[in-house]
C-alpha cells in the first residue's frame, strides 16, 4: 500500500493545480518543474498550509484532507515535517534549541527536547555548533540544523522545498552528497520541489514533472533523461527533442522535414539527439551522416567547457562544439552553416 495517496486539486485566482502523486515508504519523489508550474503550491498543499478545493490527501492509510465531507487537519497536526528554502532558523536560539523546537509543540520540556534532539545533530556532524546561533554558521551547516529541526519529529512525509539553492555551487555538492545519504536512511516519504535537473536526478527514487498545474511525465530519472516528452524537460536533460510520425528508420515532423533515425518505428514518435551529436560546417558536409541542414547561427554561449551554439532554420537545434572548434569555423550570430547528425546518435521511441 502507498504510504502517501494524495489527489492534488486547488483552485486560485488565475491557477489551477491538478495533480495525483502516491509515494511508497521510504521512496523520495522529486517534483521538477518550470518557476509557477504548481510546485510550490502542491508543497503547500500537502503541508496542510493550503487547502484542498478537491480531491483528497491521505498518509500512512490515515486520511488528512478530503474537502467533500469537509476534513481538513491543520498543518500542525499532520505528521509532516518541513525543510524551507531559506530554512527558517530562528536567529536567536541554538542550533540545539532550534531542533528541539519542533519537539516542544508536541508537549516536550525544554530538557527532555534537547536530549531527543542532541542525537540528531550529531547524526548532522553537527555535535560541536550546538550552542551556536544561525548567524555563526555556513549555509551548509544552517541547512542540516533545519533537516535535523525536521526528521526529530520523525514525520511520516518529509517536505523539502528547493533545500540547496540558497548555497554556493561548491557547498552544494558536499551538502548534496549529505543530504542523499540522510534520505536513504529516512524511512518515511520524502517530497522534494526543485527545479533543478541535478538536484532531482541525484536525490531522487522517482521524478514527476509539472507543468501548467498537471504532470506531464513521470518516472525514474535514468527513464525521464532517456525519454523526454516535452520540450522544457528535454532542455533540462540537455537534448535536441522533435515529435513527427515513424515510418520505419524516418520520422517525418509536421513541416515535412525528416530525420533518419537508428530505431524503427511506425507512428507518433520523439526523436532526441545530444548537442554533441551535432557537427558544424561551413559547406555541405561529405559524411556518412544522412542528416544535414543548412541553418543560421542564432547565438553562442559557454556552457561548461563547450560552446553551445544555437541554431535556427528547418530544424532548429543546439550544438555543442569545443571552443578551438567553434573559432576554427569563426561562429558569429548570423553565420550560415549546415549541421549534421549520424542517424546512430539519434534515438527514437513512440510518442
Amino acid at each position: 500500500m502507498a504510504a502517501l495517496d494524495a489527489r492534488l486539486q486547488v483552485e486560485r485566482a488565475a491557477f489551477r493545480l491538478d495533480l495525483s502523486l502516491t509515494a511508497a515508504p521510504g521512496e523520495v519523489v522529486a517534483l521538477l518543474g518550470p518557476n509557477g508550474a504548481g510546485k510550490s503550491t502542491a508543497l503547500r498543499a500537502l503541508a496542510g498550509l493550503l487547502p484542498l478545493t478537491a480531491g483528497h490527501l491521505s498518509l500512512d492509510g490515515t486520511l488528512l484532507e478530503d474537502p467533500a465531507s469537509g476534513l481538513h487537519t491543520p498543518a500542525e497536526e499532520r505528521p509532516v515535517g518541513v525543510v524551507f528554502q531559506d530554512y527558517l532558523l530562528f536567529p536567536h536560539l541554538s542550533a540545539l534549541d532550534n531542533v528541539a523546537f519542533g519537539l516542544r509543540c508536541r508537549g516536550l520540556r525544554r530538557t527532555a527536547a534537547r536530549t531527543e534532539a542532541r542525537p540528531w545533530l550529531e547524526r548532522m556532524g553537527l555535535a560541536d555548533h550546538a550552542l551556536a546561533r544561525p548567524g555563526s554558521l555556513s549555509g551548509g551547516q544552517a541547512q542540516r540544523v533545519a533537516l535535523a529541526r525536521a526528521l526529530a519529529v520523525r514525520p511520516r512525509l518529509l517536505l523539502l522545498d528547493e533545500p540547496l539553492a540558497a548555497l554556493d555551487a561548491r557547498t552544494r555538492l558536499d551538502v548534496r552528497s549529505q543530504l542523499r545519504r540522510h534520505l536513504a536512511e529516512f524511512e518515511a516519504v520524502a517530497v522534494l520541489v526543485t527545479h533543478d535537473p541535478l538536484d532531482a536526478m541525484v536525490l531522487a527514487d522517482r521524478l514527476v514533472v509539472i507543468e501548467d498545474g498537471r504532470q506531464v511525465q513521470a518516472g525514474t530519472p535514468a527513464d525521464i533523461a532517456r525519454h523526454p516528452r516535452t520540450d522544457y524537460i528535454a532542455r533540462l536533460v540537455g537534448l535536441n527533442l522533435y515529435r513527427g510520425t515513424a515510418d520505419g528508420h524516418t520520422v517525418t515532423l509536421p513541416d515535412g522535414t525528416a530525420l533518419s533515425t537508428a530505431d524503427e518505428l511506425t507512428g507518433p514518435a520523439f526523436v532526441s539527439f545530444p548537442p554533441a551529436a551535432v557537427t558544424l560546417h561551413r559547406g555541405r558536409p561529405d559524411s556518412s551522416a544522412r542528416n544535414a541542414w543548412p541553418l543560421t547561427v542564432a547565438g553562442l554561449d559557454l556552457h561548461g567547457d563547450q560552446v553551445r551554439v544555437d541554431l535556427t532554420g528547418p530544424l532548429p537545434l543546439a550544438a555543442d562544439l569545443t571552443p578551438a572548434a567553434a573559432a576554427e569555423l569563426d561562429l558569429a550570430p548570423g553565420t550560415e552553416v549546415w549541421a549534421a547528425v549520424k542517424a546512430a546518435q539519434t534515438h527514437a521511441y513512440p510518442a
